[in-house]
Parts: C-alpha cells; sequence; structure tokens
C-alpha cells in the first residue's frame, strides 16, 4: 500500500500539512518501477484527493485501492463513489480474492489502458 499521512486531531502528527499529490504519484510511479509485478495500493489519504489527483496515481502505476467506508483510523470515501470514479476514469474491477486479492479491496484488470 501507498499512504498518505493523514493528520489526525490529538495525535503528534495533527498539524503537518497534506502530503503533495506530485509527491504521492512519485512515490507510485517509483513503486511501480522497483517491483513492476506488485500490486500497487493506494490507501490512506484518497479521501482528500479529488478524482482528477487519484487518476494521476493510476496513470503512474496505482492498480489497486483500499474500498470500504473507513481505514483502521481514518475515513475512506463511500464504495459507490470508488465504483462512480473507475466507472468515469474507465477502469474494471477485478473480482474479490481473484489472485488472492482480499474482498475489500478493488484492483484495475490487467493494465490501465483506458485513461
Amino acid at each position: 500500500p501507498v499512504n498518505a499521512l493523514v493528520p489526525v486531531k490529538g495525535t503528534p502528527l495533527e498539524d503537518q500539512p497534506r502530503v503533495p499529490i506530485w509527491d504521492m504519484v512519485r512515490m507510485i510511479a517509483t513503486a511501480r518501477i522497483v517491483m513492476p509485478n506488485s500490486v500497487v495500493r493506494l490507501s490512506a489519504g484518497r479521501n482528500e484527493m479529488s478524482t482528477l489527483e487519484q487518476a494521476f496515481c493510476f496513470m503512474a502505476g496505482a492498480s489497486s485501492i483500499f474500498a470500504g467506508d473507513k481505514l483502521l483510523t481514518t475515513p475512506n470515501p463511500a464504495f459507490v463513489d470508488d465504483i462512480a470514479m473507475f466507472e468515469l476514469l474507465g477502469l474494471k474491477t477485478r473480482d474479490a480474492f481473484k489472485n488472492g486479492r482480499p474482498a475489500n479491496t478493488l484492483a484495475i484488470q490487467d493494465e490501465v489502458t483506458a485513461i
């Protein structure tokens, strides 16, 4: 998973600024280059990203997201919003547990070709 810090009130990092989107894009691109056969999962911080920013992450090499309304400690986009984003971007999902992926994960099929 590639996570962006989500500042949480009452924690030592509560006043940290949002991770710039281009830093996220670079992290994802680096992960894709270093681990070309791995699932690169866009995770924490997506709730603060626009659809366009998430599209940049997919174009950089993200091939999966954590889906569901909440991650361990932070909110996550609603599942219906994720499906709408995938439809808008022309991305297709894989079935749950296909290739060993957990049910709470959406993964992009084979290649991102529609962006």
